[in-house]
């Protein structure tokens, strides 16, 4: 990331963004930086350029969440044309196969999207950023080479039908990390005894912002400086799961400087949110022996605390 120039500025928080198509996750990261003016960003899972939808933009102290965000369960909607298939799974290359589509009905849909439920080995694509033998596999695949890939465990919590019309099957999905959407569309098109590609695809969730709005860049732009800000939300929010525990001004102090401090409540074991008498978040804690707590991640600047 280039030196920000002296115009930009420390601000911390989480934006959920709402990326348009045929923008790459990186370009709407960088028009998000410049319309907050922000000195620190990045992003929280790629969307590819063929996607739109839910892209967590963090800035500041907040992009420390972003590899727990990484991890998250995300609900898409998929739209599948059925009856053919391209070799990137997708759009983004042509048709290279037709196969009838036999006569479905909602049942029929219903019954092949719950064969999906739960846990299930998933073999990624080759046209996917994973790499063989350091070269990524999309790289492979666009000069016609196909390597073995190890399958993958996924989890499907989540699937149904949204419409279908003729060839077009659109469904919803909530899964697991790890998850290639292309794949499983051509998967259930298979199970249906046909061909199919993602046609269209759109984030609708990440958890643990399933009940927060989005927001685009022209709904951003529209807003003052000042409301733009109030959108942001603050980094202890991707920790809703995480127990709250109350420090000490001594204790606090002696928290950003590493060490191992005792909380007001006595710490249960494993990650906790840790804050000071203001209710500022401090970070993330692990409970330790005697009800202590140690510093995991912190989420303030030590040198101006």
């Amino acid at each position: 990331m280039s030196k920000p120039s002296r115009f930009y500025r420390d601000i911390d928080g989480i934006l959920l963004l709402d990326k348009a198509l045929g923008v790459s996750s990186n370009a709407a990261l960088q028009q998000a930086r410049a319309l907050f003016n922000a000195a620190k960003a990045g992003h929280a899972g790629s969307l590819d350029p063929l996607a739109s939808g839910l892209l967590p933009v963090c800035f500041g102290q907040a992009t420390k969440v972003c590899g727990r965000l990484l991890n998250s369960g995300k609900t898409y909607r998929v739209l599948v044309q059925l009856g053919e298939r391209t070799e990137s799974g997708d759009g983004e290359t042509a048709v290279v196969e037709r196969a009838a589509v036999p006569q479905l009905d909602d049942r029929v849909i219903d019954a092949a999207l719950a064969s999906f439920l739960g846990e299930q080995q998933q073999v990624p694509p080759m046209h996917s950023a994973l790499k063989f033998e350091g070269k990524r596999l999309y790289e492979l695949a666009r000069r016609g080479e196909s390597v073995e890939r190890e399958p993958r465990r996924i989890f499907i919590h989540r699937i149904a039908r949204v419409r279908l019309e003729r060839a077009e099957l659109e469904f919803d999905v909530y899964c697991s990390k790890g998850t290639y959407i292309r794949t499983l569309a051509g998967d259930v098109a298979n199970r249906l005894g046909t061909l199919g590609y993602v046609r269209g695809l759109r984030r609708l969730t990440l958890d643990p912002f399933d009940d927060l709005p989005m927001y685009t860049m022209e709904q951003l732009a529209e807003r003052s400086h000042a409301a733009r800000d109030e959108v942001l939300l603050p980094s202890d929010r991707a920790f809703p799961d995480l127990p709250r525990v109350d420090l000490d001004p001594g204790a606090v102090a002696a928290l950003l400087q590493g060490r191992t401090v005792a909380a007001r409540q006595r710490a249960a074991p494993g990650e906790l949110r840790a804050y000071d008498d203001g209710g500022r978040f401090l970070g993330v804690v692990q409970g330790a022996p005697e009800g202590r707590v140690r510093p995991v991640r912190l989420f303030v600047d030590v040198a101006a605390s």
